[in-house]
């Protein structure tokens, strides 16, 4: 039996290559989120758009696995840069992720800790990930990072903050779902990656450069994706 892959991004952006590329797509409506089947260089995939936020990537992931019985979960879409010494443009390739809102540090836990639970931070596959470096490698004209991503729900514009999650928490980069997938995925033993390209530098600077960089970020990753399905 065949196995079917789920890809998952935030906005409009960052779906529509993958659509256009579709063969023989279906449309299913799960909890008010669209869900497009199809296949693609011959493999059986199902796309989505989570939606903004943890809450809404966790439900789109948990979906995925029970109702279309993904094998593998691939999260595209676009990040601050956390590590000084990514760009715009460039791409980061999960190695874990972590959630940077989850703060119990009153009760004598460290920040990103889930309180009563063995595992916090959770480990990307390493086929998936290497798979994504080796696209990236192909593509040639992007550098490319593997490293840990954070989630939360917020919208991070602070010079301060870029640098407090650098320096304590080891990010490369800052977004808002990537660790509620990666959790969701972790949870049910579906191996997972995130791969995230660089809209703006979280540093403020976001409002200027967002919808600049949204198209040529997406086009980069799904440029990644294309890559990995072909040669999954």
């Amino acid at each position: 039996m065949q196995q079917t892959i789920g890809i998952i991004g935030a906005m409009d952006e960052e779906v529509e290559l993958l659509l256009a590329g579709m063969q023989s797509s279906e449309t299913v409506v799960k909890a008010g989120i669209r869900y497009y089947k199809g296949t693609y260089h011959q493999q059986n995939i199902v796309v989505c758009k989570s939606g903004v936020g943890k809450v809404n990537a966790a439900v789109t992931t948990q979906i995925l696995i029970d109702t279309f019985g993904v094998s593998k979960v691939l999260f595209t879409g676009v990040a601050g840069a956390v590590h000084p010494q990514l760009n715009i443009g460039d791409i980061v390739i999960s190695s874990e992720c972590l959630q940077h809102d989850m703060d119990v540090t009153a009760l004598g836990y460290e920040r990103g800790v889930i309180p009563y639970q063995e595992v916090s931070a959770f480990q990307a596959d390493p086929a998936l990930t290497a798979l994504a470096e080796k696209a990236c490698g192909e593509l040639g004209e992007v550098n490319c990072r593997v490293g840990r991503v954070l989630s939360g729900d917020q919208f991070i514009a602070s010079v301060e903050q870029v640098t407090w999650f650098y320096e304590h928490l080891q990010g490369a980069c800052v977004e808002m779902e990537g660790a509620s997938v990666a959790q969701v995925c972790y949870m049910n033993g579906v191996p997972f990656v995130v791969i995230r390209s660089m809209s703006d530098k979280a540093d403020g600077s976001a409002h200027a450069n967002f919808a600049e960089f949204t198209v040529a970020s997406s086009r980069r990753s799904h440029a990644i994706l294309d890559y990995m399905l072909e040669h999954m």
